[in-house]
């Protein structure tokens, strides 16, 4: 009676699959050589173009997140191109991986639709550039400087250097302020109407050009604003770096304060009146 010996098959199996999968490797050695000559040239090529198509885009000072993005498409482009011809080594059609690539596609966009549009606000803000770097964006009732464009989202930084994130379908489609470098300070002042409108703006005009943190271009604007039952009122406009902004308009506030009261031009206030009567 013959006895079972479970481990000599087990050692069998084995053999024939090692033979098979090195019967395999020397058959197909060359195929699997021109593969992975093929992905390696294929990767250097892309690397190389890519980065060489960043450098022209910045040296002809094209936005730096745009180059960047034109650089990795062409990255992926460059790249897929030469895995399709690798998989033509091996006979392997590429049209079921297309057909499932799409189905997933799909499924994909209907589950993260947000993250999706995000990213489509961020490709749409990219190309038509209403904003760049370094612009002052007023969105969605926040304001900073851009310091980052990402296609998922924009940040901001403002003059206490929080940094705020703003999504980019929220900035897409909506009204849009962007004062590049710089922000508007504009302030009222109420002189008694007894004073001299033209003076006083005479006066803030030269005091205020002496001040540092207001931009040369554009100029700052002085004048008459309304007429109140107070007295008159005048509007000062200055535009200061977003950075300063708090910091230049409380100094503003300061020069229009004390050049008004060295010149003895007072400021106009609301007076109460206030009767005692009295039953007796």
């Amino acid at each position: 009676m013959a006895i079972e010996n479970p481990l000599g098959e087990e050692l069998a199996q084995a053999e024939a699959i090692y033979q098979k999968f090195t019967d395999f490797l020397i058959d197909s050695a060359p195929q699997i050589l021109g593969v992975m000559i093929i992905l390696i040239v294929g990767y250097v090529a892309a690397n190389s173009v890519s980065k060489a198509l960043v450098k022209f885009f910045i040296k002809k000072e094209i936005d730096v997140t745009l180059s960047q993005l034109l650089g990795s498409i062409t990255y992926f482009s460059i790249l897929f191109c030469f895995v399709v011809i690798a998989l033509g080594k091996f006979n392997i059609s590429i049209t079921p991986f297309v057909a499932a690539l799409g189905a997933f596609t799909l499924g994909a966009g209907l589950a993260i639709q947000g993250i999706v549009s995000n990213y489509g606000a961020g490709f749409s803000i990219i190309f038509t550039r209403p904003f760049v770097v370094g612009n002052t964006l007023t969105v969605q009732h926040v304001s900073g400087v851009v310091v980052e464009i990402r296609l998922a989202y924009t940040l901001l930084e403002n003059e206490d250097g929080e940094r705020i994130m703003i999504p980019n379908k929220e900035i897409v489609g909506q009204i849009l302020e962007n004062s590049f470098e710089n922000k508007l300070v504009e302030t009222i002042v109420t002189i008694e109407a007894c004073a001299d409108p033209a003076k006083t703006v005479n006066l803030l005009s030269a005091a205020l050009k002496e001040l540092d943190c207001i931009a040369q271009a554009p100029a700052s604007q002085f004048g008459i604003d309304e007429f109140s039952p107070l007295g008159i009122k005048l509007g000062v406009r200055c535009w200061v770096p977003t950075k300063a902004y708090f910091e230049s308009k409380y100094r503003i506030n300061r020069v229009i304060f004390d050049t008004l009261r060295d010149n003895e031009i007072k400021l106009s206030v609301p007076r109460q009146e206030i009767k005692i009567t009295s039953n007796q």
